[in-house]
Formats: structure tokens, sequence, C-alpha cells
């Protein structure tokens, strides 16, 4: 599978009340809503810019902070592909594979620019950028087929031959 995007470029430490204000966490519950607020804090046009296929571009430490899961979900429900970071929260890293949300750990989040158009080949491990070709070890076994599947609930559903909905 290739993800081809638009990036949306930020800095380090980037936490998930910045992610998806913590306001929110108890008033908003629709995944439509919480796109709405992606990145409001930090971005205040983010939700009105994306579109479907972009990419978030970061660096060190993507996703720290407490372990919600509005901070993966709004992103992904606003349109966002994949997280390329410099390094991820262990915890925000398993979120976005249950959430169906590509998470790219690569040292090509330093050279990538804000509002680059960069391709990445999940098969075969490799991110093309304007600065060139970085590769990264491609997702494997259960972890591949919960990512293509988009995410832990629907990979479950399909094991168990039961319909989407």
């Amino acid at each position: 599978m290739k993800i081809n995007g638009r990036c949306f470029k930020y800095g380090d430490d980037i936490n998930t009340d910045v992610i998806f204000p913590g306001k929110y966490t108890y008033t908003v519950s629709e995944p439509s809503e919480m796109a709405q607020h992606a990145m409001e804090d930090l971005d205040p046009s983010f939700s009105e810019r994306v579109s479907e296929g972009d990419i978030v571009v970061a660096g060190s430490n993507f996703g720290c902070g407490s372990s919600r899961e509005q901070a993966v979900i709004c992103l992904r429900e606003a349109g966002i592909r994949a997280v390329v970071a410099r390094s991820f929260s262990r915890i925000y890293y398993r979120n976005c594979i249950n959430s169906g949300l590509v998470p790219i750990q690569s040292e090509a989040a330093d050279v990538i620019q804000d509002g680059e158009t960069i391709e990445i080949d999940l098969e075969n491990g490799v991110l093309l950028c304007d600065k060139g070709e970085f590769t990264f070890p491609p997702f494997a076994g259960e972890v591949a087929r919960i990512l293509s599947c988009g995410g832990l609930i629907p990979y479950t559903r399909k094991l168990l031959g039961i319909e989407n909905r």
C-alpha cells in the first residue's frame, strides 16, 4: 500500500492535549466532531486546511501525554493517513495502529518541509520526499494486517467473519 499526501509539519513533544484539546474529552464523542478540533490549540486553521490523505510530520516524542484515543481518532477522521515522526510515545504509537493511522518512525521527519508532498510505500518501507529516499522497517505480520484493515476492530471483525458496521 502506498500513501501520497501533503505534509503538515510540527516540532518536538507534541502532546495529546495539543492534538486533541483535553477540554473536549468528555463533551465530544462523535469522531467527525473530534476532527473539527484536531490540532486546534497548535494550528487553529488545521481542520479547515487538512484534506483526505494528508500526513502529519513531527519531531521527537509525538503523542506524549495522556493515553486518550481521541488524539489519534481526531487526526484519522480529519483525513490524516499517516504520521511521520522522529519518535513516538509508546502508547500513542500503539493507539495509532489500533485505530488504523499509520505511524512511521523515521529521520526523514527532520528534512520534510511543511506543505511538501511525500510518498510512503508501506510494503517496502520506503519514504520519498524532496530530500531523497528514506527507509524504515516495514510493518510485519499482524501489525501490517491490522493497518491494512483500518484498525484493530475492523481486523478482528474480519477474522471473526463479522460484517463491519
